[in-house]
């Protein structure tokens, strides 16, 4: 019965929309336009970057990546709510269900990691300024940078692998996109051990990050305040918008693996579209102080100063 529900089940049936008539349109242009943005904007500040020498440094290039993982992760979410908005059907095979977990999930670990790496980066400039250049080099910098990426695929890729084995005995997910753990529900076997695997991954990709960006502006701010009334001003206008950002994107997260280990069922299925609205605009504002106010940087915003240098011919 088991195989046989597993070789029949071939989509997986998104629970969490429903019937809104002439206003999916409204939603379509909305998130186009939001998809639009984060496109364009990331894309110019990677051309930027790569083509000015005067941004080949460690900051920028931990940027850089940044950037290319919001590229990353939001093609793997925004094309697929496009076409889902509009259609009336809201189905998705079971592969590109899949693929779309491993986008989602692996752009989130990257976003942590890359974050943590740069936080050590500001952690080095500000409390080890003359010892900066010999620990922070270029080579340094494309380890940390593939260590980053290479270890958040390999982690994603283990968890995908032991959710793909499972007998499925249901194909219906409550919610806007897969998930990797509703997908997990749906097993008919035993799943103690995604269940384990998935809670140790979570606190390697999450807060595991989490502890040395913690410590790395713990020190900071201790160094930074120590000094004169300038030097702390000058600390908080570095440090707050970078930890306002995280605290954002950690929140959306946390916020989202909590709301797929419960019930939703009971739930209105007007609520799971006003959440996307509520965590789209979150995540334009984490996306734009990411890219306007970086960690370390202070005035002018972070797009105006790449684009003035880049002009400038500082390169």
């Amino acid at each position: 019965m088991l195989n046989s529900t597993l070789s029949s089940l071939t989509y997986f049936i998104l629970g969490a929309y429903f019937h809104i008539g002439n206003l999916r349109y409204l939603y379509f242009m909305i998130t186009a336009l939001l998809y639009f943005v984060i496109i364009i904007a990331n894309s110019s500040l990677i051309v930027v970057i790569c083509l000015s020498r005067s941004l080949h440094e460690p900051m920028f290039l931990f940027l850089c990546s940044l950037f290319v993982n919001e590229l990353y992760g939001s093609t793997g979410l925004f094309p697929f709510l496009l076409i889902q908005i509009l259609s009336d059907i809201h189905t998705l095979s079971v592969p590109f269900c899949f693929l779309q977990i491993y986008c989602v999930y692996t752009y989130a670990s990257v976003e942590f990691l890359n974050l943590a790496v740069m936080s050590y980066d500001r952690y080095l400039a500000i409390c080890y300024p003359l010892q900066y250049n010999t620990r922070m080099t270029f080579n340094h910098v494309a380890v940390f940078i593939i260590f980053v990426w290479l270890y958040s695929f390999m982690n994603i890729l283990i968890t995908l692998s032991l959710n793909i084995r499972l007998p499925l005995c249901g194909n219906t997910i409550n919610s806007l996109y897969c998930h990797n753990y509703l997908v997990v529900k749906l097993a008919c076997s035993d799943t103690k051990v995604n269940n384990i695997y998935g809670l140790f991954g979570v606190v390697l990709s999450i807060v595991v990050p989490l502890l040395p960006i913690l410590f790395s502006y713990m020190k900071i701010l201790k160094v930074c305040f120590s000094g004169s009334k300038q030097t702390k001003q000058k600390a908080v206008s570095t440090c707050t918008p970078h930890l306002v950002s995280l605290l954002n994107f950690s929140f959306g997260c946390c916020f989202e693996i909590l709301r797929s280990r419960f019930d939703m069922t009971s739930v209105p299925k007007r609520v799971p579209v006003y959440y996307l609205s509520i965590a789209g605009t979150m995540l334009y504002l984490d996306i734009k102080q990411s890219t306007a106010y970086p960690a370390g940087v202070t005035e002018p915003p972070q797009l105006v100063e790449i684009i003035f240098r880049f002009l400038a011919g500082e390169g």
